[in-house]
């Protein structure tokens, strides 16, 4: 499964909505500054997170965007299937041999377990460590 920039942005949008709830709204022109990102295609990604009811929009001169739950309550997995749609590291493997369905199957669960039980108070508050020895990271 790869992580399109939609899935990528819009974790930055909420990690930086954790990292400053309960300190008022945030504008999305704040957020692209802060991260390099265009504000514009931000605009596109708070839609769906605020339709899915994971962020509110505050208007007004001092208005911008909050999240509509606790850090603690909102899960990685919850803003990616927002953004990316469901959890699946190959499509149709209801046509898989049986050995190959169960290797899908797992790795889609390893995915969802991880997502799932990774909130947004774990990614505001993580300190800058780089992963454990061993992981690769491809570019």
């Amino acid at each position: 499964m790869k992580i399109s920039t939609k899935g990528r942005y819009g974790l930055t949008i909420m990690i930086d909505l954790a990292k400053k709830h309960g300190n008022g709204p945030t504008s999305l022109k704040n957020i692209a500054r802060e991260n390099d990102l265009s504000e514009h295609y931000l605009e596109q990604l708070a839609s769906p997170l605020r339709n899915a009811g994971l962020i509110k929009s505050i208007r007004g001169a001092y208005g911008g965007y909050i999240l509509a739950k606790e850090p603690a309550t909102i899960s990685a997995g919850d803003i990616i299937r927002v953004l990316e749609g469901p959890i699946t590291p190959v499509e149709g493997i209801e046509d898989e041999e049986p050995a190959k369905q169960a290797l899908w199957m797992r790795i889609r669960d390893a995915v969802k377990d991880v997502l799932d039980t990774t909130t947004l108070e774990d990614l505001a508050n993580h300190n800058g460590e780089q992963p454990e020895e061993g992981y690769m990271f491809y570019i």
